[in-house]
């Protein structure tokens, strides 16, 4: 199953002048592209490109892993090409090579550390100092270092960083391999204890990041593109930028003709790479987005070179190291899910919570990004519907070896939601924070989703529960609420509370509540 997407909330229509390709002497076409969220920096100049070409852009918006596997399995035939951050998985599946007719790099950005200056440092790590990501791993453990990375489920900046730090771990010399894995689990289990703030996009985690620190309550460094850790500089963040000793993996966008194209999909990929790729455009690229220029000569930044480290040989290596991350590595998620059990929600909007988030206790078939997207072990789940009062909550903790024993639980628990009352939001979100205090101290990365199809009519307002956020430990204050918008939810309640919180508003009045819930596990 593919992961749908919005057209009104996603697919962007780049506007073309209309008028005929000026110079290439072409005529006007329109390229359709499924491409990755984090370019959509490039509309702007995408717009200007259609001016001098001809050529039209039809943005449509995806994760990066499920996007290529779509191309994979040829799913992805009502587009012309496809432009995400690499196609190095795409090459490792079976066929994959054979979707694409021609793919052209655009820009370059390495993932790197960007630590803020102080805590650099305390750690020496001076600006040109020789750090690899054996010393980060050394900090974690010695010096209480962290970090935010995204969801290498969800995200291509998370992916990149786990196989970056893989690779260099095991320390082979070649490409990495299941032994690798095995070898270094132990350590990157190390690593990823320092890991404090996740996210499904490289953007939402940057944002995260700066008000973390806004709060006072910040985060050592981020784990992400340069051209982001940039941009953060650009805006007053004194990050020092570490390239690893040991290596990178660098994005290299390469915007990709599918196999098969028509004749005006072939010419205005022609048209609009030849346009992307002059020198003018490429140094325009580097002074909009920070990304490197990939035609030589052309100025821009003054970075330091780059030591790449292989991309695994094996899809295998690349799916077993994820589903690791999910399963062993990473600290395991803490979540309270707040339903609205109202009596508005009664028959079918009852019957598609079940189904949305019953979708997440299955651990079969599907794209990579859906499988990690499901409940995994070690993780703790608690189901808190309310509707006039905050009923009692049900806590579930999926137990290593018995997945599915755990995941049926879950399954038979909301299965068992009834709607009946009315509509005591702020109460059940004080109710889920009472249960995070209480909760044990441990590793966990803790979170809650609210999901409502109305506004608040029962209990308390907005300033009571204003009040009440005051009166939360530090610890728990950190914890960031998702908002769900479904039915006739108060879009500015939603809002101010998700911002109150740290976290952020999803619209399930625009795609389905499945695919809400399955964005929403990338920032947990």
């Amino acid at each position: 199953m593919r992961r749908a997407v919005s057209a009104a909330a996603l697919a962007v229509a780049v506007a073309a002048s209309g008028c005929t390709a000026s110079g290439s002497g072409g005529e006007d076409a329109t390229l359709r592209i499924l491409a990755g969220s984090e370019l959509a920096d490039m509309e702007p100049l995408l717009e200007e490109t259609a001016e001098r070409t001809g050529v039209t852009v039809a943005m449509e918006y995806t994760g990066t892993l499920d996007g290529l596997a779509r191309v994979a399995a040829g799913e992805a035939e009502e587009f012309d090409a496809v432009w995400f951050a690499s196609n190095r998985y795409l090459h490792l599946y079976d066929g994959g090579r054979d979707r694409v007719r021609e793919e052209t790099p655009v820009m370059l950005s390495p993932v790197v550390l960007g630590v803020r200056e102080p805590r650099a440092d305390d750690l020496g790590w001076s600006e040109g100092a020789e750090v690899t990501w054996s010393d980060v791993n050394g900090a974690v453990r010695d010096a209480e270092f962290t970090y935010g990375m995204t969801n290498p489920g969800a995200s291509n900046s998370g992916f990149s960083a786990l196989i970056g730090v893989a690779s260099a771990l095991a320390d082979s010399g070649s490409a990495l391999t299941a032994e690798d894995v095995e070898r270094v689990g132990p350590d990157l289990a190390g690593f990823f204890k320092g890991q404090e703030l996740t996210a499904g996009s490289s953007g939402w985690l940057a944002q995260a990041f700066t008000e973390r620190a806004d709060d006072e309550r910040p985060v050592d460094a981020l784990i992400n593109y340069e051209s982001v850790l940039l941009s953060l500089n650009r805006d007053g963040a004194d990050l020092r930028l570490v390239y690893p000793a040991d290596g990178v993996i660098t994005a290299d966008y390469p915007l990709t003709l599918l196999a098969g194209p028509d004749e005006e999909a072939e010419q205005g990929y022609g048209r609009l790479v030849e346009d992307l790729l002059s020198e003018e455009v490429q140094a325009d690229i580097a002074e909009r987005t920070l990304r490197r220029p990939v035609v030589s000569g052309v100025s821009g930044a003054d970075l330091p070179s780059l030591v790449e480290l292989p991309f695994p040989a094996h899809r295998e290596v690349v799916d077993g190291l994820v589903a690791d991350y999910f399963s062993d590595l990473r600290r395991p998620a803490r979540t309270v899910y707040v339903l609205d059990v109202s009596g508005s929600m009664k028959g079918d909007r009852l019957e598609e919570l079940k189904e949305a988030l019953g979708s997440l206790t299955g651990t079969g078939g599907g794209s990579l990004e859906q499988r990690v997207q499901a409940f995994q072990e070690r993780e703790e789940i608690t189901l808190l519907p309310y509707s006039t009062e905050p009923h009692e909550p049900r806590t579930f903790v999926v137990e290593p070896g018995r997945l599915d024993e755990s995941l049926g639980e879950v399954a038979d628990a909301i299965g068992g939601l009834e709607a009946l009352g009315d509509t005591a939001t702020y109460d059940a979100v004080l109710a889920a924070y009472g249960l995070v205090e209480r909760a044990p101290e441990d590793d966990h990365l803790t979170s809650i989703v609210l999901m409502t199809d109305g506004e608040v009519n029962w209990g308390m307002g907005p300033t009571p529960f204003a009040r009440g956020l005051e009166e939360l430990s530090p610890e728990a204050a950190r914890v960031p609420v998702f908002t769900v918008l479904f039915g006739e939810a108060g879009e500015d309640e939603m809002a101010d509370l998700a911002e109150q919180t740290g976290g952020r508003v999803f619209d399930a009045r625009e795609q389905s509540l499945e695919e809400v819930f399955r964005e929403i596990r990338g920032y947990q």
